[in-house]
């Protein structure tokens, strides 16, 4: 699924796949920002609710702005209210950098992989 901000060349994509049974990995790439998060914040809920584990691989972002950071946070609730695992893949700076100066570097179960969140 692909988003086009209409105000600008900004996309989100997202791509889903499951992997094993109960497990789903959504893997985020573009600009996660005020336009794109809903859409966002859409797969991440709905696919929370099957519970399982749920991976979310953002190497592919290149911008997490704090509408971003409200999605993660939302989808950190849900995944508790379903009994899922939510887990966050995340290497590169403009998605680290928020999540730290945020302090949910600390709530979220970060890894460096998807093969590690799913070890």
């Amino acid at each position: 699924m692909t988003v086009q901000d209409p105000r600008a060349d900004q996309t989100i994509e997202l791509t889903v796949r499951q992997p094993a049974p109960g497990v789903t990995v959504l893997a985020v790439s573009g600009e996660v920002d005020m336009v794109s998060a809903p859409t966002l914040r859409d797969a991440l809920v709905n696919g929370l609710g099957d519970g399982g584990t749920f991976v979310v691989d953002m190497t592919g972002v290149t911008f997490l702005g704090s509408a971003g950071l409200a999605v993660l946070v939302e989808a950190a609730r849900v995944a508790q209210q379903h009994e899922a695992a939510l887990k966050v893949v995340a290497k590169a700076r403009a998605v680290t950098r928020p999540l730290e100066a945020t302090g949910l570097g600390e709530v979220l179960s970060l890894h460096q992989t998807v093969e590690e969140a799913l070890a």
